[in-house]
């Protein structure tokens, strides 16, 4: 089976073979055997009973607790907070392997591996130049100590952030030139830049560097302060390179790699500049990050969730005013990411309440809320509600906001917010908030679909649902009573469902033994559909009398299912043809449909 990742499939079972997942899930956590299986305390949520899983023989894992589940690769990708190919070379490295290109035959990707560890290798000595430069005794390197100063940042704190001083524009192209780079590799990294004149100069001249550094601890890019007032901007980054994506990077990601490796994360706070992070981390906030200024993006989103479920956006206290218009947050959720947003003093940023002390900051982020009460926060600010005007256009925006709630109890504790706040009655509120859910749901064209008729809908589908899902796992862990099952009689309409089948069958047809670890390697790293069938291997969920009778039943269930979806699609196509002869075999046709659908007990 081919991986679907860039990989070698060849080489991808090599490595599997060569790093047993038992031994490397143990290198991370205790596992206790109970049974034909190892037990331990779930990595990926806190749980005082075991309920995570490490199938030997099958070679893959599954948390009976949160539904999380993988194979080796899967599980070092999660633990490391990396993605699948970081995740490889992991494993490659403790098997001692080499990591071969994922095109063997281009010459192209080649090239660009060797251009990549080039640019690699030119930003980690331009980092150590920088860093060299500040605490070289250089009198213009004095600018930079004094900032750094003026902003309460212990020596320990630089250190750890690596920070840096360009003290003018050509000490790094000098420095570049005794390393024997090519010209083209220097500009490319970004780091140098090139003049009318076809002089290259430092793309950061007489900054104070900040690097930003990847998951990986490799310095993919830089980012600059002016120290003067100028007419350029004030911050800068290097360009966007074959290292550096500004839209899948986020600031300090590499310590909160570290910092998830020493203990579980609750939450991340996400600021917006470098300052802000360091500040929060020198105050004992040490799992903060950056999005460098910039509208978050859905990769930095995912690459949070690789941490945490929890974000806490904690931008400058005039972010309200600013922008008011808060769906750029909304990215967050979309990734099921929970979002509080910290509301700072008026004027403020994070940098400057840190100064402030660690408990400072704690008080804001003890006063974070939930995005949808942000959103109303940040209509006051538009607002002055003491005068009657403002007062009735505060009460129709925030009632918009109230109107995408999710649940109408979030609704309900909302409007009685608004209610103490403006003085209006409740049953008011709820009247025109009605109005509002009304005219929106027009807007939309949503066709109601009578309560009844949505909960016998969704009853029968969540039974032949489980019913399927039941069926896969029997197959998919050999229980005895569904080996001589074929799954070609079920109607698997789900397109995971129908992958998983397929892949079964395949299996079967050549006398081989299905494997769900396989599976991995096919589907999305985060596919929900096979988490819930492999949830039905617990204990003796799939080998006792209970569950054969059960799969009899699913099959009977499913069996009706199928019949009756070609009974009625015969019934259409006889009502569809004039053709007489075409009529008499759909009329066979159904009359055995009907036949075998009435023998099914």
């Amino acid at each position: 089976m081919a991986s679907g990742k860039g990989i070698d499939g060849e080489f991808l079972r090599a490595l599997k073979q060569k790093n047993d997942i038992v031994e490397v899930i143990r290198s991370y956590v205790p596992l206790d055997r109970k049974g034909g299986n190892h037990w331990a305390c779930c990595p990926f949520h806190h749980e005082k009973t075991p309920s995570f899983s490490v199938s030997e023989g099958d070679q893959f894992y599954h948390c009976f607790g949160c539904g999380v589940s993988g194979d080796v690769v899967k599980f070092v990708q999660e633990i490391e907070s990396t993605d699948f190919i970081g995740a490889v070379r992991i494993l490659a490295a403790r098997a001692k392997m080499t990591v071969p290109e994922g095109n063997f035959d281009s010459e192209r990707a080649l090239e660009m591996k060797k251009k990549r560890d080039a640019h690699a290798k030119i930003m980690l000595d331009s980092a150590r130049f920088y860093l060299s430069n500040l605490y070289s005794g250089d009198k213009r390197a004095q600018a930079h100590l004094e900032y750094i100063a003026r902003r309460g940042l212990a020596p320990s704190t630089v250190k750890r952030f690596g920070l840096g001083a360009s003290l003018d524009f050509y000490g790094l192209p000098d420095y570049l030139a005794g390393k024997g780079y090519f010209r083209q590799d220097l500009i490319d990294s970004g780091v140098l830049q090139e003049g009318k004149n076809g002089r290259l100069s430092d793309s950061q001249g007489g900054r104070l560097i900040f690097p930003i550094i990847s998951a990986f601890d490799e310095v993919i890019a830089f980012g600059g302060r002016l120290l003067e007032k100028s007419d350029f901007a004030k911050y800068k980054n290097t360009k966007e390179t074959l290292l550096f994506n500004k839209s899948k990077t986020l600031y300090n990601i590499n310590l909160l790699k570290k910092l998830k490796r020493e203990q579980p994360i609750t939450n991340v706070i996400i600021v917006e500049g470098y300052m802000d992070t360091i500040s929060l981390y020198q105050a004992g906030f040490k799992n903060v990050v950056a999005s460098m200024g910039t509208s978050l993006t859905k990769e930095q989103a995912r690459l949070v969730k690789r941490y945490t479920e929890n974000v806490l956006i904690s931008y400058d206290g005039d972010f309200a005013g600013q922008k008011a218009d808060l769906r750029g947050l909304e990215i967050l959720a979309d990734v099921d990411l929970k979002v509080k947003v910290v509301p700072m003093p008026d004027g403020l940023d994070p940098d400057d309440v840190a100064k402030q002390g660690h408990d400072a900051y704690q008080k804001c982020l003890d006063a974070a809320m939930p995005l949808i009460d942000y959103k109303i926060h940040a209509l006051e600010r538009k607002f002055d509600i003491s005068k009657a005007e403002d007062k009735r256009a505060f009460l129709v925006e925030a009632l918009k906001v109230i109107a995408t709630a999710e649940t109408e109890s979030v609704k309900e504790d909302l409007l009685r917010k608004l209610r103490d706040k403006l003085g209006v009655t409740y049953h008011a509120l709820e009247k025109d908030l009605q109005a509002v859910s009304k005219t929106k749901s027009e807007d939309v064209q949503i066709t109601s679909i009578p309560k009844q008729k949505i909960a016998e809908t969704s009853a029968g589908t969540d039974k032949h649902v489980k019913a399927k899902r039941f069926i896969l796992a029997a197959k998919l862990f050999s229980a005895s009573y569904a080996r001589d099952f074929d799954l070609q009689k079920i109607l698997f309409t789900d397109e995971i469902q129908r992958l998983i089948a397929n892949y079964v069958i395949e299996k079967e047809s050549v006398g081989e033994r299905a494997r769900p670890s396989e599976l991995f390697e096919v589907l999305d790293e985060d596919c929900a559909e096979l988490n819930a069938i492999l949830d039905f291997n617990y204990e003796d969920k799939l080998t006792d009398e209970v569950a054969e009778r059960f799969f009899n039943d699913s099959v009977k269930e499913l069996r009706k299912e199928r019949l009756e979806a070609e009974i009625a699609q015969c019934n259409a196509l006889c009502t569809q043809t004039s053709d007489l002869e075409e009529r008499r075999r759909l009329t066979k046709r159904l009359s055995e449909l009907i036949k075998e659908k009435n023998q099914i007990k």
